[in-house]
Parts: C-alpha cells; sequence; structure tokens
C-alpha cells in the first residue's frame, strides 16, 4: 500500500505543494486517499458527493454537482411528470 510522506517526495510522486496538502490530513484519510485512485469511477464520485455534503455543512455553502444542475435545468423547463402520472405511480405503489 502506497505510504504517504517523504520517501513519497524523493521518489518524485509528488510535489512540495502536495506534501503540504496531505500533512493536514489525519492518518485515516491519508490512507483511504491512497486507495481512492484504484476504486471505479461511480465509487470516487460517490466519494466526491459525501465530501461535497460535509463540506456544504461546515461552510454552509453546497456546490451543486454537474447531475444536480442538469435536474433543475430540466425542471426549469417545466419538464415534470402531469399530475395523473404522479397518482398513477403513487396507486401502483399502494400509497395512494
Amino acid at each position: 500500500m502506497p505510504r504517504w510522506g517523504g520517501e513519497a517526495i524523493l521518489a518524485g510522486r509528488f510535489q512540495a505543494a502536495d506534501l503540504l496538502y496531505i500533512e493536514g490530513m489525519s492518518p485515516a484519510v491519508k490512507e483511504i486517499l491512497a486507495q481512492v485512485a484504484s476504486w471505479p469511477e461511480e465509487d470516487q464520485e460517490e466519494l466526491a458527493e459525501l465530501a461535497r455534503e460535509i463540506e456544504a455543512r461546515r461552510s454552509g455553502v453546497y456546490n451543486l454537482s454537474d447531475e444536480e444542475r442538469a435536474v433543475i435545468a430540466d425542471a426549469r423547463r417545466g419538464e415534470f411528470a402531469s399530475d395523473d402520472a404522479v397518482a398513477a405511480f403513487w396507486k401502483r405503489h399502494g400509497i395512494a
């Protein structure tokens, strides 16, 4: 498993600025981030979403993902399900 630190700098894997950024992280975060690059893109995106939610909670500012922006754009264009379609959905699922 890769380790963060001076040996990585000596091996040429990181720039000095990268080390400063990484040094501020807990050992647990360093360890998991070392593994993230090997994850499928879908899992990496899930982690990014969780991190955005934490950052929003901490800062009070939420940055929309591209997918969220697309959903909002669709909603602004009025691309909604009709009332009849929604009622039929609820009925099919035994809710209404």
